[in-house]
């Protein structure tokens, strides 16, 4: 523990955030009021039913410009957070080892971290626009996009509230393929036709994250009471476990439908 504590303090010495980065008091306000999560997750909801009947009788707007800003955005804040998290959590490997990382929270208190955390789980509401867009533009919505985002909301403040030692690995997976996703939304948005294989590997990649996750929460909880660690507890692992492998379920069986069978290629979404 001495040596964990003390790689914790030499991280935070090597990684001094930046300005912007260096927030006081934004933690204890989403700590106090992450429950208003379940609020916006079912007004999202129930935005989805009323949008889409809104939209029944009428004609779809064209937002290939708006819809271009909105990825570009969230495919710029993506990169950064990349940029930001993976080398943290890469030196941190470096430095105490990959159980220690997966198990060890108290390091999401250094202020790089908390502000790429606190961002990560804001940008949650943010992109539930991504919905919007979808809807006003009378694209199909499938149960994957709305359970998706709905859940991994409620999650990230729910695992936020109670520091769960993986959530850092899932918040720098998440920015990585977010980063690769969202920049493939704004070429599209452009009008731009990448190849099809790098919309495979786009939902490849969130599979394989989702795996991940949901090894690295199993890990986590494995790993709970030995020297070092930090309690796991039973109903945070339960959770975790449950939404990762109800979204490998789903991510999988969206793959098989889009690009294995072949009577399905032509029902595919893109954004």
């Amino acid at each position: 523990m001495a040596k964990a504590q003390n790689v914790t303090y030499e991280m935070d010495q090597l990684y001094q955030p930046y300005r912007f980065e260096d927030i006081k008091n934004l933690g204890h306000y989403v700590d106090e009021h992450w429950s208003a999560s379940f609020s916006i997750a079912f007004t999202y909801l129930v935005f989805i039913a009323l949008g889409q009947n809104y939209m029944k009788a009428r004609k779809s707007f064209n937002l290939q410009k708006p819809l271009f800003l909105w990825s570009l955005s969230l495919a710029i804040f993506s990169i950064l957070g990349t940029v930001r998290t993976w080398s943290f959590m890469g030196t941190l490997i470096y430095k105490i080892g990959f159980k220690y990382s997966v198990c060890y929270g108290l390091f999401t208190e250094i202020p790089v971290v908390k502000f790429w955390s606190i961002f990560f789980i804001l940008s949650k509401i943010i992109e539930l626009g991504d919905t919007a867009f979808i809807i006003l533009r009378k694209r199909p919505l499938i149960f994957v996009h709305w359970y998706h985002h709905s859940t991994v909301l409620v999650y990230s403040f729910f695992g936020y509230k109670n520091r769960f030692p993986a959530g850092g690995w899932h918040m720098t997976m998440n920015f990585g393929v977010h980063a690769i996703m969202y920049t493939y939304y704004s070429l599209k948005a452009l009008r731009v036709n990448p190849p099809r294989m790098l919309s495979m590997v786009i939902t490849s990649l969130q599979i394989l994250q989702m795996l991940a996750g949901a090894l690295i929460s199993f890990l986590s909880y494995v790993w709970r009471h030995e020297h070092g660690c930090e309690d796991t507890t039973a109903d945070v692992f339960f959770w975790s476990a449950a939404l990762y492998f109800s979204y490998i379920i789903l991510f999988a069986h969206f793959f098989c439908q889009a690009y294995i069978l072949p009577n399905n290629k032509h029902k595919t979404k893109s954004q």
